[in-house]
């Protein structure tokens, strides 16, 4: 049968119920909008939760880990050679956290083609002096510039200037929750006393606010140099080589090769930010589950409405066939009419949604918890408004095909001798 007749008799159907053909479009419309809106915020939330942890985190971390020697003297002895020794108390061997010739290690990974950077870094155990109080912290010792350009380190700097910590000497930018419990302002001095006894006096040129109150009163952040000067270590004294990658994905496979071709220990992101990955995961599929409920409770009003339609049209339906028009020409029909309701409805409610999405991310958001953020984070991804378009369709598909094969198997004759 001619496509554009089955298309203007689609056309008139919709017309002649248009009450209903706009109850079942808003179902759908609605729950689009709703599906677009709440993926976008939920995977913005996402990524700004696990931007807090993962941007400071790199992609590999080289260091030496204290652990208990492999290599016991019993298991060495011949007299228990081939046995099932158990240890007990076993303490940790000679072994020291700096990293050997860590300049010529992080010159052979900068020549790595998958590393995209690398920052040292060192920490240093020491004690806040608040009159006769110690306070307990940690001084991470940074190249400023590096971990600015690689981790984004400068973003959480809140106050203040986060090259002030290379330029100015023997200064620290301290975290705000260890400078509220200080009483430190910009300019002041804080007394340190490292593990070893020594007590060093450095000015504080700025605030660090990762978004983790408990992080935030323990560390703080100061030069390479006056790290190690506070430890009294040597210039090329490094505890840490952070890598970051062009893949994130590489990370596992790099850090074992990275790990035996140093004889270091090697931890890659996926391994250390496990439980944020997990998390994440998580609120995605609660999302996508919510949002495909939505639909498919749409997809049922539309089935009842092509239902009722077809009881209501029977009249029609028997003379369309009567007329010439096969069971597979009445199918069409209704599918006709269930797409038209998917596709306008679906096209609306993605643009619904876009627009409740960029409302959202236009309200303010301040919170000093978060310093970074100032409004509600939304995530734009066209994947979601592929998925949201493709399950209008298909949704609206399958509540009319079974209203559609009902119609098509009308036998005319029935109806109308009924009448």
């Amino acid at each position: 049968m001619n496509s554009k007749l089955i298309l203007g008799i689609a056309k008139s159907l919709l017309l002649a119920r248009w009450r209903q053909t706009l109850v079942a479009a808003v179902g759908v419309t609605f729950s689009i909008a709703m599906f677009i809106t709440l993926l976008s915020f939920m995977n913005g939330l996402n990524d700004m939760l696990d931007g807090l942890i993962l941007n400071r985190t790199p992609h590999v971390r080289l260091y030496n880990e204290i652990k208990p020697s492999e290599n016991q003297p019993v298991n060495m002895s011949s007299e228990y050679r081939g046995s099932y020794n158990f240890i007990k108390s076993v303490k940790s061997g000679i072994s020291r956290k700096e990293l050997y010739d860590s300049g010529p290690i992080m010159q052979a990974v900068k020549a790595d083609e998958r590393v995209l950077g690398v920052a040292p870094k060192l920490t240093a155990q020491v004690f806040f002096n608040e009159g006769t109080i110690e306070i307990t912290g940690v001084i991470n010792g940074i190249d400023v510039e590096e971990e600015s350009r690689l981790f984004n380190f400068q973003d959480y700097v809140t106050t203040g200037s986060a090259i002030d910590a290379k330029n100015v000497s023997n200064s620290i930018i301290l975290g705000k929750g260890l400078a509220d419990i200080l009483v430190a302002d910009i300019g002041d001095v804080v007394q340190v006393t490292t593990a070893q006894g020594e007590r060093f006096s450095l000015k504080v040129v700025g605030y660090f606010q990762s978004g983790i109150q408990e992080i935030d009163k323990v560390q703080s952040y100061a030069s390479i140099g006056t790290t190690q000067k506070l430890l009294g270590q040597p210039a090329n004294y490094i505890t840490d080589i952070q890598i970051k990658l062009t893949d994130l994905a590489m990370a596992p496979v790099v850090a074992k090769e990275y790990a035996q071709l140093f004889g270091a220990d090697a931890e890659d992101i996926q391994t250390a930010n496990a439980q944020f990955e997990t998390g994440s995961n998580i609120r995605s599929l609660i999302s996508y589950a919510v949002g495909v409920t939505l639909l498919i409770v749409a997809g049922f009003g539309i089935f009842n409405i092509l239902n009722m339609m077809i009881y209501e049209k029977m009249d029609s339906i028997a003379i369309l066939k009567a007329t010439g028009f096969s069971g597979r020409d009445v199918n069409r029909i209704f599918l006709v009419i269930a797409l038209s309701i998917g596709f306008f409805g679906g096209l609306l409610g993605l643009l619904i949604g876009f627009g409740f999405s960029v409302i959202i991310d236009n309200i303010p958001f301040d919170t000093a918890a978060l310093p970074t953020v100032k409004t509600y984070p939304i995530n734009y991804s066209p994947v979601f408004y592929f998925i949201g378009g493709f399950f209008s369709l298909i949704t609206t598909y399958f509540a009319g095909y079974f209203p559609a094969r009902k119609a098509s198997k009308v036998d005319p004759v029935e109806i109308i001798r009924g009448k």
